[in-house]
């Protein structure tokens, strides 16, 4: 009889396993786990309070676990801090918009590469020194369609494009994976399908990680979806799925039935 071969697992883009956070006697996140496959965009929705957003915080190290390991791609990143977990390979974005207002969109886009070209910047040289800085901003620049906008200061900018220039930021460093959270609160209704279009672009060949309550948004650009309730994972499953089970609908969703998108 001959020898079973064992079949070696995937690598994933991002695996976390067992995570749990409290904060005082508060159990924020209770052994939470999930894998998300490179290429993939996989969301999390929930009602305010499930742990979205905590889960977001612990895997990008702004918060600390009481226990748990996390996996960016073959590399454990459970004990780094921030600015290691980023240097590393991941993205983040916030749902409260992080940027600096008067500095242009160029600018912004530049600060937001220098760590990775080089620890501590000479004090004797200009940023404008280095022309490789600038020419990675113009590219990412054009990929979230803010070309035209580079040298405008990004106070002068929509909500939408200010949403733009986050995203814009999260790329720079040209992470393995993307943390999003929330890239739609705030953009006005004039501008969600300009911006839903640019998510559902930009996210298409990476490893995304989605926090987003419009469900329209999900709907059109997750490949799966996490529910989460009380800090646990209720389910995980395609689009079509996940807005058809009945649990999900009587405890988030409602009634109102959601048509995915093709």
């Amino acid at each position: 009889m001959a020898p079973q071969v064992m079949q070696a697992q995937p690598i994933q883009a991002l695996s976390c396993q067992g995570i749990s956070v409290r904060f005082g006697h508060f159990q924020a996140l209770n052994n939470v786990s999930l894998d998300l496959p490179p290429g993939q965009t996989l969301a999390l929705i929930g009602p305010n309070g499930a742990g979205k957003t905590t889960l977001i915080n612990a895997l990008s190290g702004r918060v600390a676990m009481v226990a748990g390991r996390i996996q960016l791609g073959d590399a454990d990143i459970s004990s780094m801090p921030v600015h290691r977990r980023a240097a590393a390979g991941l993205g983040r974005s916030f749902q409260i918009i992080n940027i600096f207002e008067q500095m242009t969109v160029l600018e912004n886009l530049r600060l937001a590469a220098q760590p990775r070209h080089f620890r501590r910047q000479p004090f004797w040289r200009s940023v404008a020194a280095w022309p490789g800085l600038a020419e990675r901003a113009r590219q990412v620049a054009a990929e979230v369609s803010l070309e035209a906008e580079l040298d405008l200061p990004v106070a002068m900018l929509s909500h939408g494009k200010q949403r733009a220039v986050e995203l814009g930021l999260a790329l720079m460093t040209e992470p393995s994976v993307l943390l999003l959270d929330e890239p739609l609160a705030g953009v006005g209704q004039a501008e969600i399908e300009a911006t839903m279009a640019l998510l559902d672009r930009v996210r298409r060949g990476r490893s995304v990680l989605l926090v987003e309550h419009n469900m329209d948004a999900v709907m059109r650009i997750a490949d799966e979806i996490v529910v989460m309730i009380g800090g646990e994972i209720l389910m995980r499953g395609t689009p079509d799925a996940v807005c058809r089970d009945p649990e999900v609908r009587r405890l988030y969703l409602g009634s109102e039935e959601i048509v995915p998108y093709a």
